[in-house]
C-alpha cells in the first residue's frame, strides 16, 4: 500500500478524485485530504506520504507554494489541475505526472502505476545501498538484516530477532523489544537470509533464533518453548533435523 495525501481548495474535485482513487487504484490508501497549504504542510510532515496529489491553482496560493513549504521531498508527486499551461512548470518541480480536470480514469491508473514502479526502485535502492554499507564494514559490525515498510526500510539487529512467523505471501517478525514487524515478502526468503545466522526452520510457517529456545516439549510430537513464553510447532518431517541442530 501506497500513503498518499490529496490537496485541493475546492470540496467537489476532492470528493472526485478521493471516489476515483478508492474504486479504481486498491493500492493507495488516503491517510489525509486537504483544503489549504498552511494545514497540507502539517498532514505531509506528520504523514510522511509515498504520495501527493495536488492542485496548484488555490486562491491566493499554490501548490508549488507549498512544496516550497517543505524541505523533505522524498515523496512523488502528482499534480491535479485545470490549467493545461502548468505543465511545463510541474515538471520543473520533478513531478512524477499530472492529471487535467476532470480527471480521466485511464490517465489516474496510468500516473499511479508510475508512482508504484518509482516508489518500489526507490526502496530497492535504498536497500542495496545498506547492504553495500554491510559490506565495506566486514564483519566488525553487528549482523543487521533490512526489513523494508511501507514508510522505511527498518535495520534490525539478527540477534534481536526471536522467530518470523508465515502469514500468506507476508512475514512477521517477533523481536526481543516485544515489537512486531510486518514485511510484504515470503518466510522463505528469510529463511535462506538466515540460515547462516542458525535460524532453524522448523515448521513451513516457523523460523525461530535457537538462542531463544528454552526447551523442547513432547506435546504434539514436538514443540519448541521460547524464552518469551511462545509455543512453536516443529512439523514431523524435521523433528530429527531441528533436534540435531539445536543439540550443536
Amino acid at each position: 500500500m501506497m500513503k498518499a495525501i490529496l490537496v485541493d481548495d475546492e470540496p467537489a474535485n476532492l470528493e472526485n478524485l478521493s471516489a476515483l482513487i478508492k474504486k479504481h487504484c486498491s493500492q493507495i490508501e488516503i491517510v489525509a485530504v486537504e483544503k489549504d497549504v498552511a494545514q497540507a504542510a502539517i498532514s505531509v510532515k506528520n504523514h510522511r506520504p509515498d504520495l501527493l496529489f495536488l492542485d496548484i491553482q488555490m486562491g491566493t496560493h499554490t501548490g508549488f507554494d507549498l512544496l516550497n513549504l517543505l524541505p523533505d521531498k522524498s515523496f512523488e508527486i502528482i499534480f491535479v489541475t485545470a490549467y493545461d499551461h502548468y505543465g511545463i512548470q510541474a515538471v520543473k518541480f520533478a513531478a512524477l505526472d499530472y492529471l487535467l480536470k476532470p480527471v480521466d480514469i485511464d490517465e489516474l491508473v496510468t500516473a499511479v502505476g508510475k508512482a508504484e514502479q518509482k516508489i518500489r526502485e526507490k526502496k530497492q535502492n535504498q536497500q542495496l545501498d545498506f547492504l553495500l554499507n554491510l559490506i565495506k564494514k566486514g564483519d566488525s559490525a553487528p549482523p543487521k538484516i533490512a526489513l523494508p515498510q511501507l514508510q522505511e526500510i527498518r535495520y534490525v539487529q539478527v540477534s534481536d530477532i526471536i522467530r518470523c512467523e508465515a502469514d500468506n505471501t507476508y512475514t512477521n517478525f517477533f523481536l526481543s523489544s516485544g515489537e512486531k514487524i510486518m514485511v510484504s515478502k515470503p518466510l522463505k526468503e528469510y529463511a535462506d537470509m538466515l540460515q547462516p545466522h542458525g535460524f532453524i526452520r522448523s515448521h513451513q510457517s516457523h523460523l525461530v533464533n535457537p538462542a531463544f529456545v528454552k526447551s523442547w516439549l513432547k506435546e504434539d510430537g514436538g514443540t519448541l518453548l521460547l524464552t518469551e513464553g511462545y509455543k512453536i510447532p516443529v512439523s514431523k518431517p524435521n523433528r530429527e533435523r531441528v533436534k540435531n541442530l539445536l543439540n550443536k
